[in-house]
């Protein structure tokens, strides 16, 4: 089920439309139904909310005004996941053998003359 900050593709009468992104998803008055705002990656950025039914953001269809609509769940595909980064920075200067500088030990040092 998509959630709050994951991105969408919006499909209108089963073509992608649009882009958006869940801001928040709050229940209705209605069991299983609920508001969901979602921003839309346009230009300008529209803000929109839509009441659905949680198998909505499953990827079932629904319709709006009698138009077939459906929202899917985006995921980032793996070929553009950044590789592991290492686990600290100590270990990253030991790498390139490179001087870390504190920021905090320099604001130290000026604080002292």
């Amino acid at each position: 089920m998509a959630v709050e900050k994951d991105i969408v593709m919006i499909y209108f009468e089963g073509k992608p439309m649009s882009y958006a992104r869940i801001e928040e998803i709050l229940p209705d008055s209605k069991p299983d139904w609920y508001h969901v705002k979602l921003m839309l990656l346009l230009i300008p950025l529209q803000v929109v909310t839509w009441i659905l039914r949680d198998i909505y953001l499953n990827g079932d269809e629904f319709t709006m005004n009698g138009k077939k609509m459906r929202l899917e769940r985006i995921t980032c595909p793996e070929a553009f996941k950044t590789p592991d980064l290492p686990e600290s920075i100590e270990e990253k200067s030991e790498k390139k053998s490179a001087k870390v500088i504190s920021f905090s030990d320099l604001k130290k040092d000026q604080n002292k003359e």
